[in-house]
């Protein structure tokens, strides 16, 4: 493995760490009647988005065999599975939920450790997608920590993400905007890191809208974590309203 990809490992394995320990505190905090409550996702409850953090991390894992052995292991064996092992485990209680996404993340994190180095280059594929490297594997599952972390609603807001997460996160979370049909055309910058980007579909049209302002609250307006209150609008009077992120 080159050292680009060993320093890319090890500092994720770090974000990573620290990142589930954040959420098992906020994990260990609720209540019974606090899982029962709605998240800040659509039809889902708190114990929706914990039950889901568990089994991604279960997931994750099957692609961390498959770096590992060679052999291909699917994240999921259908996106109907996934969505009944999430409902199936949703309403479980506050302490059950909690363990299951701690004894789960425990499991993740020993699995990555004890990955060959040469593994982290294998390609592998989620359930949607094309391949990648199976070092994308922590940039997946670090996102997944952080933005439900947020959705649980519980304290945990995109101000609390750390610096290098947004840095990370706001140029992938933007291209995958990139020419999708159904997006607003804009052309967004970021305060912070000075980049742009473009979203929506390209090609002659209508002038695009845009849009700046500091980089997290780009990715959280992006990701749909945020009305866009604090963002800055050069053309146009209203933010235009973003599909869903995926």
């Amino acid at each position: 493995m080159g050292n680009i990809v060993d320093h890319e490992v090890s500092t994720s394995l770090g974000s990573l760490s620290a990142a589930t320990d954040r959420l098992l505190a906020t994990s260990a905090t609720l209540t019974d009647a606090q899982v029962r409550e709605p998240s800040l996702l659509p039809g889902w409850t708190r114990g929706h988005v914990l039950s889901h953090i568990a089994r991604n991390a279960d997931g994750l894992g099957n692609l961390l065999r498959w770096a590992h052995t060679g052999t291909q292991m699917p994240m999921y064996a259908s996106a109907q599975a996934r969505d009944a092992d999430i409902e199936a485990g949703a309403g479980r209680d506050a302490a059950e939920l909690a363990a299951d996404v701690r004894d789960s993340a425990a499991e993740f994190a020993e699995r990555a450790v004890a990955l060959p180095a040469e593994a982290w280059t294998v390609p592998v594929r989620a359930l949607r997608g094309g391949s990648f490297p199976a070092y994308g594997i922590l940039e997946r599952r670090l996102s997944e920590l952080e933005i439900h972390h947020v959705d649980l609603a519980a304290g945990y807001a995109p101000g609390d993400w750390p610096e290098d997460f947004v840095h990370e996160c706001l140029p992938r979370v933007a291209e995958s905007f990139s020419g999708r049909p159904d997006a607003p055309a804009c052309q967004v910058w970021a305060d912070g890191s000075g980049q742009e980007y473009r979203i929506g579909p390209s090609g002659p049209g209508a002038a695009p809208a845009i849009i700046h302002g500091p980089d997290r609250d780009l990715l959280a307006w992006l990701l749909g974590r945020s009305i866009g209150a604090s963002l800055h609008i050069l053309s146009g009077s209203a933010l235009p309203a973003l599909p869903a992120w995926r």
